[in-house]
């Protein structure tokens, strides 16, 4: 369970806190564990229902701030994608590494032409180089896909588990204020029967008691 928290940022008229200081001034820095616990406080604050342990929350201020929560982790894709630039720059690197050393293996090439002996050597060497650098590059690149793809996933998945966290205490809630709404109906109902049993069986007495009752 996420730790209580006070927040210094008062909410809105709605109830709603706005966004943190840091998302606001356009940085795009945004604390998710600082709004948890402003989404926590809003839970903790919320209506207690007596002899319950229930609370009532605003439905709308509480998706508001799962709202809010849902669009800044986008910031975690952003760090994805500064993983993809670097290695972006280090499959360039690489790439301007192996035309160098094509570059290089032609040049040797072109010098020993003259040699027929090896002509032949010399040509399979440079495509051997070739095929190295080729095969580097694209390992390097499924490389850089994969950890793509289980950042990718992991937001994924979180995103998913916040949903159906949200979505279960919202179900708690409701069932709670349904047993409380039923438990006072409940009473009402036996104060209600009470009082019929006690005009039905003061009637009956009025009846046992009238004049014409007597006589027959």
């Amino acid at each position: 369970m996420l730790q209580p928290h006070l927040s210094n940022t008062e909410p809105n008229q709605n109830g709603s806190y706005p966004p943190s200081p840091e998302s606001a001034n356009g940085s795009g820095s945004v604390d998710i564990q600082q709004e948890l616990n402003r989404l926590e406080d809003l839970i903790l604050d919320g209506l207690r229902i007596p002899l319950t342990g229930r609370t009532i929350i605003d439905e709308e201020i509480l998706l508001e701030q799962l709202d809010f929560i849902r669009l800044s982790l986008p910031s975690v894709f952003q760090e994805a994608a500064v993983i993809l630039e670097q290695k972006e720059e280090v499959l360039l690197e690489a790439e301007e590494y192996g035309q160098q050393i094509v570059e290089a293996a032609q040049a040797k090439r072109a010098q020993i032409l003259a040699e027929s002996e090896i002509t032949k050597q010399a040509e399979r060497e440079a495509e051997q180089l070739r095929q190295q650098v080729q095969k580097e590059c694209e390992a390097m690149m499924q490389e850089t896909l994969a950890e793509i793809e289980l950042k990718r996933r992991a937001c994924q998945q979180e995103l998913e588990e916040m949903r159906k966290t949200a979505i279960a205490q919202a179900q708690e809630i409701e069932n709670g204020a349904d047993e409380y709404a039923d438990s006072v109906l409940e009473g009402i109902e036996q104060d209600l029967q009470d009082m019929l049993r006690i005009i039905t069986n003061g009637r009956q007495q009025l009846r046992a008691d009238s004049p014409s009752s007597k006589r027959r």
